[in-house]
C-alpha cells in the first residue's frame, strides 16, 4: 500500500509540473473583482453623465459626448491592468512561478488578437456612427478573447467568456440598454469569475 501511495503521489507531482509548464497559474481571482468594480464605478459615472445630455448636446456636441465615454473606458481599462499586473506579479511569487515566460507569451498573444480585432471593428462602427453596437461589441469581442487564451491558463475562464459573448449577443438585440449590459458584462460578471476563482484556487494555497 505504501508503495502504491508514493506512485501515486509521484504521478501527481508529474501531473502538477506538467500543469504549471502548460498553463499560466499565476491570475489572481482578485484582479477579476477589482476590475469588476472599476467597470461599475465607470458606468456610474457614465450613467450620471449621460443624464445631463439633452438632445441638443448630443446634436451638436455628439463628439464630445463619445470622446468621454472613450476616456471613461480607458481609464477603467488602465486601472484594471494595473492592479491586475500587481496582483499576478505577487500570486506569482507567492506559488514561486515564473511570471514572463513562453506559455504567458502565448496566453497574451491569444488575448491580444481577438482584443485589437475588437478594438479596430469599435473604432470603425464609431467612424460610422453606429454606436449603439460598440457595447455590445466590446462584450463579444472580450469573450472571445478570453476563450482563445483560455487554452493557456484557467479553464474557468473559458466558462466567463461564454457568459459575456452571451451577453453581447443579447443586448446587441436591446441597443438602449447597452450601458448596462456593459455593466453587468465588466462589473458583475467579473466580480462572480473572481470571487470564485480566488475562493477556488488563492484562499487556502
Amino acid at each position: 500500500m505504501t508503495e502504491e501511495k508514493e506512485h501515486l503521489q509521484a504521478l501527481n507531482d508529474i501531473r502538477s509540473m506538467m500543469e504549471r509548464s502548460s498553463r499560466f497559474i499565476s491570475l489572481s481571482g482578485l484582479s477579476g473583482v477589482f476590475a469588476g468594480l472599476f467597470a461599475l464605478g465607470g458606468a456610474y459615472i457614465g450613467a450620471k453623465y449621460i443624464e445631463h445630455v439633452d438632445e441638443i448636446e448630443w446634436e451638436y456636441n455628439r463628439n464630445g459626448v463619445i470622446a468621454f465615454y472613450i476616456f471613461d473606458a480607458i481609464l477603467v481599462l488602465f486601472a484594471s491592468v494595473a492592479v491586475g499586473i500587481l496582483l499576478t506579479i505577487r500570486n506569482s511569487k507567492k506559488r514561486g512561478i515564473k511570471i514572463w515566460d513562453n506559455t504567458a507569451k502565448r496566453m497574451l498573444i491569444n488575448l491580444l488578437i481577438p482584443l485589437a480585432s475588437g478594438g479596430l471593428f469599435c473604432i470603425a462602427l464609431l467612424y460610422h456612427g453606429v454606436i449603439g453596437l460598440v457595447a455590445p461589441a466590446t462584450l463579444i469581442f472580450y469573450g472571445l478573447a478570453l476563450i482563445n487564451a483560455s487554452k493557456y491558463t484557467f479553464n474557468d475562464i473559458r466558462y466567463l467568456g461564454i457568459c459575456e459573448i452571451v451577453l453581447g449577443v443579447i443586448s446587441s438585440f436591446f441597443i438602449g440598454y447597452g450601458l448596462l449590459c456593459w455593466a453587468i458584462g465588466f462589473g458583475v460578471l467579473h466580480i462572480v469569475y473572481g470571487a470564485v476563482m480566488y475562493f477556488k484556487y488563492e484562499r487556502n494555497s
